[in-house]
């Protein structure tokens, strides 16, 4: 085993992971859970006994038998405990309850105004997450936890806001307690792009260890997974690419204080301001985007600059970082000239031995991506306290 391989191999067999075969459909039993692992039997049962203890596995009978004693099956349980999951957005809000296995039970688009500020905001969402939980066939008090991304800067360690550049009123905010008071179960809080990578790599790519995904929309940002975890950094801002430099002066002024950032050039919200200044009528990045379909040379031109801008600072990632995959989701990950501007500079920019085996996609997991990645969030914090 390989330095590198040694964080990932550590992860294989521990509860998240068995968690993982069995809802997968990997594995029945306890035996296809040693099999998997490579663990021994008896650890093997130790570990599936806490997690049934714990309500996230259960026991569904007698399987079909190989020779000997017919194995007990094992399950998520479908029914009762459900995860509440948030995902903020400048304007609408995806929010739903997933259960155990990470599936979708039920999920809502919620129209927002964060300048509303944060009390009313996550209040108003808060309550809908409750709503659906006991909707759902559940009890509220079978809520076993709550993941919540933010479309700005988390200190995840204490669930605070820090100096968000689109949220005004929020700074500072103590989102963890804030919903602690409100939530009779854990609130955990992170940055939505990191609860997008998260989704999307539990969804897309689990088999993959190193993996980078970027999420442009309105703003611009990334989460960065290695050795088969969410990094974050020391203090919750690694993948924040969004206030990277790309232009010269002079270069348009970006709403952290700084001129020329990749969310200033390349944002959905750059567009809508780009286009604007061309004297195109506008009214926001739906219409930016109809554009383009449409094949309108400026929407069309603006786009293809803004690729650029994107993979000229993932060229840089990439070459550091030497990630497996570096896929696009939001709203910009539709525009095929946006793509293939990023992909070409890429390809462009990157040593050969960086590109030779990457993938570059989209993220293609639909709406419930954020909420997703935000319940696996919840879910591993549960197993861990396990």
């Amino acid at each position: 085993m390989t330095i590198d391989d040694a964080p990932r191999e550590a992860l294989r067999g521990g509860p998240r992971e068995l968690l993982r075969w069995v809802a997968t459909g990997a594995a029945v039993s306890r035996a296809d859970l040693s099999r998997l692992s490579g663990l021994s039997p008896s650890t093997v049962s130790q570990r599936v006994e806490s997690l049934i203890n714990q309500g996230l596995l259960e026991e569904t009978g007698a399987g079909r038998s190989r020779g000997g004693r017919r194995p007990r099956q094992l399950a998520v349980p479908t029914g009762g405990a459900v995860v509440g999951a948030i995902d903020l957005g400048a304007h609408h809000a995806r929010v739903g309850t997933l259960d155990l296995s990470g599936r979708v039970v039920q999920g809502r688009t919620l129209p927002v105004r964060i300048e509303d500020g944060p009390e009313a905001v996550l209040g108003a969402l808060l309550s809908e997450v409750a709503t659906l939980a006991s909707g759902g066939g559940s009890a509220a008090g079978m809520l076993r936890g709550v993941g919540i991304g933010i479309p700005g800067p988390v200190q995840h360690a204490t669930g605070r806001i820090v100096s968000p550049s689109r949220m005004p009123g929020w700074n500072g905010f103590d989102v963890a307690a804030f919903c602690a008071g409100r939530v009779e179960a854990p609130v955990i809080v992170d940055n939505d792009a990191n609860l997008m990578a998260l989704g999307a790599h539990r969804t897309a790519h689990p088999e993959l260890d190193h993996a980078v995904y970027i999420k442009a929309g309105t703003g611009i940002g990334s989460g960065v997974i290695s050795s088969g975890r969410l990094h974050r950094g020391a203090q919750g801002s690694a993948g924040d690419i969004s206030h990277c430099r790309v232009v010269a002066d002079p270069a348009p002024p970006c709403t952290c204080g700084n001129a020329g950032c990749l969310e200033a050039v390349a944002s959905g919200a750059a567009l809508v301001t780009a286009l604007r200044d061309q004297g195109v009528p506008v009214d926001d990045l739906t219409g930016v985007i109809r554009l383009i379909d449409d094949g309108d040379r400026h929407a069309t031109a603006l786009a293809r600059q803004a690729g650029r801008a994107i993979g000229e600072i993932l060229a840089v990632v990439v070459n550091f970082f030497n990630p497996q995959v570096v896929a696009i989701g939001g709203r910009l990950a539709d525009c095929e000239p946006l793509l293939a501007s990023m992909r070409a500079t890429l390809y462009e920019r990157c040593l050969p031995l960086a590109t030779q085996t990457l993938l570059i996609e989209r993220v293609d997991s639909g709406q419930d991506i954020g909420i997703t990645g935000a319940a696996h969030l919840v879910i591993d914090h549960v197993v861990a306290a396990s």
